[in-house]
């Protein structure tokens, strides 16, 4: 096991911006409980359930939000994928963990037929997908079916909103929620040939094989 003094080298991996020299491993350490637990619960996850999804024991991950783990990079590793967040986040210190995204970083995409899809939160949030969808007038979408259990949610902010589910029609007003499952055929739709419409999507993934 490498212990968190060794991981604090340089040298040990890149793109990550280590703590201050001050910080000794006693105090990453802390930080690293404190940043696990709060991403854990963030996620609705137990213990147990990260430990079968970073594929670790319990105990480790008990040990590491405890303050008293030594993790090997590997565990850190797998440890961060389980909860979508970055190592140096889950080592940041407090003031570390404020970042800023620009309009132009998010990564829009364009869909459809006069559809822009941004992320509404730019950090990986597991099972979950979630974005803001704006409509230029006329604009048209085809969603993409996903697995059985899958249940999605979109708020409409502005405009007018069709949504066709299995080949029936819901027309939304701003303001508006409609819930479906995901893994029927669905498409979207601007009412308006003159306005712009924005809604929210929020898709909650079903976990394959349950």
């Amino acid at each position: 096991m490498l212990g968190l003094r060794r991981l604090l080298r340089p040298t040990d991996w890149q793109n990550v911006e280590v703590m201050s020299e001050t910080d000794d491993p006693t105090r990453v350490a802390a930080h690293l409980a404190r940043n696990l637990l709060g991403l854990r619960h963030a996620r609705g996850l137990t213990q147990e359930e990260l430990s079968r999804a970073a594929g670790v024991p319990r105990s480790t991950i008990a040990n590491l939000e405890s303050g008293s783990g030594n993790p090997s990079l590997a565990v850190l590793v797998k440890v961060s994928r389980a909860v979508g967040a970055p190592i140096d986040e889950l080592l940041a210190s407090p003031r570390a963990k404020v970042r800023r995204w620009r309009h132009d970083e998010l990564g829009a995409e364009r869909r459809g037929r006069g559809v822009v899809m941004t992320p509404l939160v730019p950090e990986p949030v597991p099972e979950e997908l979630l974005a803001t969808m704006d409509f230029a007038p006329g604009a048209v979408m085809g969603g993409t079916p996903h697995l059985p259990g899958t249940r999605e949610y979109f708020t409409l902010l502005a405009g007018e909103v069709v949504i066709v589910i299995a080949g029936e029609e819901h027309a939304l007003a701003a303001g508006d929620v409609l819930a479906f499952p995901g893994n029927v055929p669905h498409g979207y739709r601007n009412a308006s040939t003159k306005k712009p419409a924005r809604g929210v999507s929020v898709v909650i993934l079903a976990k394959a094989g349950v």
